[in-house]
């Protein structure tokens, strides 16, 4: 079952969601909007607009109202991705050249600071305060997550709970808000968005989880960058948490550098494959995945609940 199928009802308010995306990256600056349109013509699942928009059907639904929050929360999802291109020094996303590749270090970090304030400014068509405040500290979080991922690279005495917290303001967290602020805008119960929150929280959790273990089980065609690009890049990830349990994979893990290329690590990617670590990755996950679904037994039933399962199961269990 493809992605797109689970919210197929939704399919018009997240094209009317794309063409905004479109006309907000554009700026005066004809390199920051070639740059802009570049990195959102790449693609994406969109999962953030969605979760925006089927968290808001459990208030008063009004894609007029809540495609400012679906957009703005793009923005800094999109922001963020070509920050970490910059720290990663990747050369690929999604199989095609990074803003960093295409153009340079410079033209990334000032594009990525333009959809920053885009998003900012773009949230203003909402005229609640708890709304600014949920978006502005996200903001800070995401950035702080981002000053994290540079003084962790390749910092291999770090321990889970300093990986857990950084998924969670590299991703959990982004997701977590999308959720609770669809509620927010559409009028919903300060409960029903707190419930939401969370559910994204774990649902975020899970889905960084299985992509840091994708890295290693998946393709370089299904990645679109090489297998093992986060390891080659110094990010510590879960998978190699628990392989470094064994002192072999631990040894060759310690001799990763900046200076270490795909075909050089193969072998630690067999190793790491094999030793039990990719199995205790998916439980942890799934752990996360099952807290989610259990929140969302609390929710009112519907079609949103139904959809929000749907899509939360397909993350936990996706193969790329």
């Amino acid at each position: 079952m493809k992605f797109k199928s689970l919210y197929s009802f939704l399919n018009a308010d997240i094209d009317l969601i794309e063409k905004d995306l479109e006309e907000i990256v554009q700026s005066e600056y004809d390199l920051i909007s070639q740059a802009g349109l570049h990195l959102l013509q790449a693609g994406g699942k969109r999962i953030r607009p969605v979760f925006v928009l089927l968290s808001a059907m459990f208030g008063n639904y009004d894609i007029q109202r809540i495609k400012y929050v679906a957009v703005s929360l793009e923005l800094i999802h999109m922001a963020s991705l070509v920050h970490d291109d910059v720290i990663d020094d990747a050369e690929l996303r999604r199989g095609k050249p990074t803003i960093k590749a295409k153009w340079d270090n410079k033209i990334a970090m000032y594009t990525g600071d333009y959809l920053f304030a885009r998003s900012l400014e773009y949230m203003t068509n909402i005229d609640s305060s708890t709304a600014h405040k949920i978006l502005s500290n996200t903001i800070v979080e995401v950035c702080l997550g981002e000053i994290e991922q540079i003084k962790d690279k390749y910092r291999y005495d770090q321990n889970l709970r300093t990986y857990l917290k950084r998924i969670k303001r590299k991703t959990a967290l982004l997701i977590a808000v999308s959720c609770q602020l669809g509620a927010v805008a559409s009028g919903a119960d300060e409960q029903l968005h707190k419930k939401l929150y969370w559910f994204g929280y774990y649902v975020g959790m899970s889905y960084q989880i299985i992509d840091d273990i994708l890295d290693f089980t998946s393709t370089e065609k299904a990645l679109g960058k090489p297998v093992g690009s986060d390891l080659l890049q110094g990010n510590i990830t879960l998978p190699v948490l628990y392989a470094m349990n064994d002192s072999k994979l631990r040894e060759q893990v310690l001799k990763v550098s900046s200076d270490s290329n795909p075909e050089g690590i193969k072998p630690l990617i067999e190793g790491i494959k094999k030793s039990g670590a990719i199995e205790q990755s998916f439980s942890v996950s799934n752990r996360y995945l099952d807290k989610a679904l259990a929140i969302l037994k609390e929710l009112p039933k519907g079609q949103a609940r139904t959809a929000l399962g749907s899509i939360a199961k397909y993350i936990g269990k996706r193969k790329s």
